[in-house]
């Protein structure tokens, strides 16, 4: 559409029908201005100016299209730029380019790469709101997702005057992986979040990539005493990391002006993760490179010290490593700690794509040391679980991870477009004895109870072939936990399937004469989106003859807890809607279900 198209377009779409007669239409028109012109220049470049002051340009996002250069200048100097998918025959959703601070006058919006005839140039919309109400069915509801747009791994977690700070990869322009920021929530209860504006935005050395924060108490920084120090890979050329710093709370960040403050020629050099060490009174810094980890020393923040790498002939090697964390666990029931090292792989899970291993061992301050060097050790047994990190600066020396509830394998697939992925809920971290092997337990937070409604009666029942459950919960709309404990008496196999009236389901198997616990989503609902998602996954619990359990369902996740978070398994599901029956089975003998509860679960 040329220049003269589009304004007389425009003018047809101001004429109001005052009369229809049998031979013609008299229209009323005015010629008022568009809000906005297009000039296509060529080669599939285009330049959109703004003519009306609004706080928002609503771009028209097609997920099918290529992505276009998006490239807003003022004066003729670039401000910002994004890559966009704009539409061009479709429209799947809008997002919105925040034009607050501009000068509209001197504003110009150059488009690379999005033929002329691309239904965008027709659909673009000036606003001063954008509406974020829900429009999906299976956003969940007290798992944290983005109002919008997409999200990949938590960032940047640290505590502070008795808020947590939940940064996240951050995609405003668009439901799929790209553009990457830091976005921001805050809360008091690790529950209930309140968005913040994107904390950290790319610049001339990359986009925003994972990283960490902490509380400069002492300010060794310079930057402040207090300070929220922020670490997080810039992503460009190269992969380099970068400080920003904050002296108001976290409510704004400012870059450091020395940045990069570590460059390096791996091309895989990323997710900064800085923690204190007071046997040394060093800043540590542990850095993803390749396959390895990279340990770093500081005592200002700013210039680090290279110490030792730790990887080679440990753990898991099916894929790249990444967001790295490293923390001091004490052990239950003795006065004992070790070091726990997070090592988040993708590919290389157990069951393909993404997942998050664990070594267990001991820390000087420059080398870390796995005790364990024979074993890989997971630290969810579920498909949709990486990009573990806990909170810096937690309270009561507490340790508290989170992790992205999806897997790169289709993350990009799922079917929800106003959002894409949601965060786990919150894990307090303890290690646990199990017959010598020390292991990671992962119990749900404390305050994750605050959640629960009135919960029918316990009940007890015994299950010789099947028992069936009709009805889980009066009203139920997908959000419920499940606590219970099995005790067998002599089965091989302790089963039970989550259903809905259309009957898709989700199996749990436990396997005596393996020692294993599975949970099955084949057929759970909407599977067909990627041919990784219908599976079974499963962790080996060992032979127990009493074991328990909790399950949290939320709009479109299961995560299972057995024995408090010994071995946990974190699985996405997409019901048509909510799972509202049981039925158990017995094979090879029977069992008996002890107690027996479901909570309804609701943000208060």
């Amino acid at each position: 559409m040329n220049l003269f198209n589009y304004f007389s377009a425009y003018i047809r779409r101001s004429c109001t029908i005052l009369a229809i007669g049998s031979i013609f239409t008299i229209f009323s028109c005015q010629a008022t201005i568009p809000p906005f012109v297009v000039r296509h220049l060529g080669d599939g470049h285009s330049i959109v100016q703004l003519k009306t002051n609004n706080k928002y340009l609503l771009l028209p996002i097609e997920e099918a299209a290529p992505e276009a250069r998006v490239n807003v200048t003022q004066n003729q100097n670039s401000v910002s730029t994004h890559q966009v998918r704009l539409a061009i025959n479709n429209i799947d959703y809008y997002v919105p380019l925040d034009l607050t601070g501009f000068d509209i006058s001197a504003l110009a919006i150059n488009v690379e790469n999005a033929p002329d005839s691309a239904l965008c140039w027709r659909s673009f919309e000036l606003v001063n709101e954008f509406d974020t109400q829900n429009r999906e069915s299976h956003r969940p509801v007290y798992h944290f997702a983005p109002l919008y747009g997409w999200m990949n791994d938590p960032n940047g977690m640290v505590y502070k005057d008795g808020i947590y700070h939940l940064f996240y990869q951050y995609n405003p322009y668009g439901s799929m992986w790209g553009n990457m920021h830091w976005g921001h929530a805050t809360s008091t209860d690790l529950i209930n979040w309140e968005h913040q504006p994107v904390a950290i935005s790319p610049d001339d050395l990359g986009t925003i990539f994972s990283g960490s924060s902490v509380v400069d108490k002492n300010n060794t920084s310079g930057f402040g005493k207090d300070a929220i120090v922020a670490f997080y890979t810039s992503a460009g050329e190269r992969q380099t990391q970068s400080v920003a710093y904050s002296t108001d709370n976290g409510k704004s960040f400012t870059k450091y002006e020395g940045n990069p403050i570590l460059t390096s020629e791996a091309p895989d050099f990323r997710d900064p993760k800085v923690i204190w060490h007071e046997a040394t009174k060093k800043w540590i810094m542990i850095l993803a490179v390749g396959q390895e980890m990279q340990f770093f020393t500081s005592s200002n923040l700013k210039d680090w010290t290279y110490e030792s790498s730790f990887g080679e002939g440990h753990g898991a090697h099916g894929g790249v490593w990444e967001c790295p964390d490293l923390i001091e666990v004490p052990i239950e029931g003795t006065n004992d700690k070790e070091w726990v090292l997070l090592c988040n792989i993708n590919p290389g899970g157990p069951f393909g794509g993404s997942a998050t291993q664990y070594f267990i061992g001991d820390f000087d301050g420059k080398t870390f040391t796995n005790q364990s060097p024979e074993l890989t050790k997971w630290m969810d047994y579920g498909k949709d679980h990486y990009a573990t990190v806990t909170w810096s600066n937690a309270p009561d020396n507490r340790h508290i991870a989170i992790a992205w509830m999806s897997n790169w394998q289709y993350a990009n697939q799922v079917p929800t477009q106003q959002f894409r992925s949601a965060n786990s809920i919150p894990r307090d971290l303890t290690l646990v004895n199990d017959n010598g092997n020390i292991i990671l337990k992962s119990a749900p937070s404390p305050e994750v109870e605050k959640l629960r409604g009135e919960a029918p009666k316990a009940r007890s029942f015994k299950v010789n072939k099947d028992y069936n459950i009709d009805k889980l919960l009066d009203n139920n709309t997908g959000l419920f936990e499940i606590v219970m404990t099995i005790r067998n008496k002599d089965a091989e196999f302790i089963g039970f399937r989550l259903f809905n009236q259309q009957g898709e389901e989700v199996d749990f198997c436990y396997n005596l004469v393996e020692g294993n616990f599975s949970m099955d989503r084949s057929k759970s609902g909407e599977v067909s989106f990627s041919e990784d998602f219908p599976i079974a996954t499963l962790a080996p619990i060992g032979k127990n003859d009493e074991i328990s359990l909790r399950i949290f369902a939320d709009k479109s996740s299961l995560e299972l807890f057995v024995n408090d978070g010994e071995y946990v398994m974190t699985n996405l599901v997409f019901p048509s809607s909510p799972y509202n029956r049981a039925s158990f089975y017995a094979k090879g003998g029977s069992y008996e279900v002890t107690s027996f509860k479901v909570y309804p679960l609701e943000l208060k």
